[in-house]
This record gives structure tokens, sequence and C-alpha cells, in this order.
């Protein structure tokens, strides 16, 4: 019994060990910028994003409409307008962590025409869904955020025979302000096992 408490404990320590931290930069050198503009993450995985000029959002969007809110099948996440000062020295940050890693996540910038000037991040894109694609329909969009027509029609038809339900309500991110207390907690949990 013991050993095979051992052994789950020393599996769960592995396993949260090889989740990632990714630090993605948010206009970084006054640029409306995400870098890395795209990652791939694995479920367990945190995405931490620093703020480091202007006044910013990471606002979940969708593929056929890149510069307007995901509303369906929920609300998607979004960390709200970040500022930073001119001449900060701390650089605010906000972060979720893969849940689904199944399906691409798409972001954009709610700052007026930032998404239209490019400002996009995606995880996990595809082959079929590019970040490239991607960021060819936000520069696409009208000031309103809506798709252009050429842009929606191209996009509909591939998005709607590939649309699956997502596990989460925000497809496959969740929101998480205290990783390292869950770290802790996991650690603390190993230990209480291990004596």
């Amino acid at each position: 019994m013991r050993l095979s408490t051992v052994t789950a404990a020393l599996v769960l320590a592995v396993t949260v060990s090889a989740q990632q931290n990714i630090t993605v930069i948010v206009g970084g050198n006054d640029t409306v910028t995400y870098s890395p503009s795209s990652v791939n993450a694995s479920v367990g995985d945190t995405i931490a994003f620093q703020f480091q000029s202007k006044n910013h959002t990471v606002t979940q969007s969708t593929f056929p409409a890149p510069c307007q809110n995901m509303t369906t099948p929920t609300a998607g996440i979004d960390s709200g307008f970040m500022a930073v000062a001119a001449n900060a020295s701390f650089f605010p940050e906000w972060s979720f962590t893969i849940t689904n890693a199944s399906t691409p996540l798409w972001f954009y910038c709610r700052q007026t025409g930032h998404c239209q000037q490019g400002m996009v991040f995606a995880i996990n894109p595809t082959v079929a869904k590019s970040f490239a694609a991607f960021q060819a329909a936000a520069k696409a969009s009208s000031p309103d955020g809506s798709p252009s027509s050429s842009a929606s029609s191209s996009s509909s038809s591939s998005t709607a025979a590939s649309s699956t339900p997502s596990a989460s309500a925000t497809g496959g991110a969740m929101r998480h302000s205290g990783s390292a207390a869950i770290v802790l907690a996991v650690m603390g949990i190993t230990a209480g096992i291990l004596l």
C-alpha cells in the first residue's frame, strides 16, 4: 500500500514539473505586438502575459471574427486593460492555464485600432487555421471589429466543419492568479503522503 502511494506521489510530482510556464510580452519596446505572436501549449501549461507599455488587453476571440470578443458558446476570457506608465519599472502580468489543447485559441487587443494593426495572438494554431490567416483577417477587419465580407465568407465554411464543443467554457483556457499556490499545495499533499 505504501509503495503505491509513493509511486502515485512521484507521478504527480513529475506531471507538475513537466508543465510549462510560457511568457508572452505585450507591447514590448512600445510596439503593438504580442511576442511571441503564437505558441504551442499543452494541458496544464500556464501562459503569462507581461504588459510592458501603453494600455493593452488580452481578449479571447474566434478565428472567423478576430477583432470581436468571443461570446459563443460562452464569453471568452479577458485580461481587461492593463495600463503601464511610460517609465515603469514594474510590469503587470495576467495569466491562465490551458485546460484543453485540442483546438486553437485566439486572442486580440481591444484597444481601438490595435487588432486592425495585427495585434493578435494564437495558441496551438493549425495548418488549416494558421496564425498568418488569423492575423490577415484581423488586419482586414472593419474599425468596429467585424470581419470583412471576403474574410468571413472564406473562413466560415472551414470553421463550421471543424468546430467542436469545448470541455471548458472558455475554449480551453482557465484564468488564475496564483499558480505558485497550486504548486505549493500539490507539493504539500505529496510531502504529506510520503511521510
